[in-house]
């Protein structure tokens, strides 16, 4: 790493999971770096106990590493601005960055999954909406944050149209437990890593109904088909779909126990409510948001997405989860 990147400033705006996780990340490779949240509280809290126990429990946070809820102090002679908040907060955090004088030459780094609710944009569409046309990259995967912060062996992607930007990127993010892959596939990055907490809802469901790895199998299938139809309608690449952002994120999400959207499927298959299940949760479930969203953005582009629009339904519409399941499978006969 080079003695310019390695002088870089960083701050990570967000101190849920991932946020808390990247933070140590770059802290632990050498960079100076500030952690921005922004209930003070709880921050302070943080600084006091250095464990973050509400989203990333059993962690150390080295006495190095900054902590603040003043987003001036955070944001203050950054080269780089990580961009941790849920979706449906981002629009309202990038106009308090507005309204502090954000360094505008500094890198934007977002590393959010979700598409907005109303506007259906995608976050580097929020951010470009916000802040200009700032030097901005996503970066997504099959990244869970406690698997990454206890060094397990992880991929990701990151993705921008500037080719020197994320190269720049993939040189502070990666190390030897975290393979960074580029590509120019803003929109299929960001669709892949969005859309498949849908379906990992479903496969939550299908585990709370008891069902079993051929049920598993035909929604992971399936569930990647019309995220690539849906996708490839909105101008991704159809190749990014197969890839770590894509299937790999897909499987990830649908098979893991930490996985939040999978466990608020799991709820409902059980006979849980929505409300009931969102009232005792206190980390984001980004699929709960992002299943009106896709539902619109289908019908937007008229794209066939009958897992999702069954995961709406029954989210939104309080249809039976047995129901919706009998729904899918005896729809009019088709080729694959």
């Amino acid at each position: 790493m080079s003695n310019k990147i390695s002088s870089l400033k960083i701050a990570v705006l967000g101190d849920g999971g991932w946020g808390t996780t990247l933070a140590l990340l770059l802290e632990n490779k050498g960079f100076r770096v500030t952690l921005w949240g922004a209930f003070e509280d709880y921050v302070s809290y943080l600084k006091a106990k250095r464990v973050n126990t509400r989203f990333l429990p059993g962690i150390r946070l080295p006495a190095r590493l900054n902590i603040t809820s003043d987003l001036e102090e955070a944001l203050e002679n950054k080269d780089l601005i990580v961009l941790a908040v849920p979706s449906q907060y981002m629009r309202r955090v990038l106009k308090k960055i507005e309204s502090c004088g954000y360094p505008a030459s500094a890198m934007y780094l977002s590393v959010t999954k979700g598409i907005e609710a109303g506007s259906l944009e995608r976050m580097s569409e929020v951010i470009r909406g916000e802040l200009g046309n700032v030097r901005l990259a996503v970066l997504s995967g099959p990244t869970i944050a406690h698997e990454v912060a206890r060094g397990i062996p992880t991929t990701a992607v990151i993705a921008s149209p500037d080719r020197k930007l994320r190269r720049m990127l993939q040189d502070i993010f990666m190390t030897p437990r975290l393979r960074i892959y580029t590509n120019d596939d803003v929109a299929g990055v960001e669709l892949g890593g969005s859309l498949k907490n849908v379906i990992a809802i479903a496969c939550g469901i299908s585990d709370g109904l008891g069902f079993g790895t051929n049920t598993k199998a035909a929604i992971l299938s399936r569930g990647l088909a019309e995220i690539s139809r849906l996708g490839k309608k909105m101008g991704a690449k159809a190749g990014t779909f197969g890839g770590i952002t894509g299937l790999g994120d897909l499987v990830t999400t649908c098979t893991s126990p930490y996985s939040r959207n999978r466990y608020v499927g799991e709820r409902i298959g059980r006979g849980e409510t929505l409300e009931k299940i969102s009232s005792k949760m206190r980390m984001v479930a980004e699929g709960i948001v992002t299943a009106k969203s896709a539902h619109a953005l289908s019908a937007r582009y008229r794209v066939d997405t009958p897992i999702t629009k069954e995961v709406y339904r029954v989210l939104y519409r309080n249809k039976p989860p047995l129901r919706a399941v009998s729904d899918l499978m005896t729809r009019q006969k088709k080729e694959e």
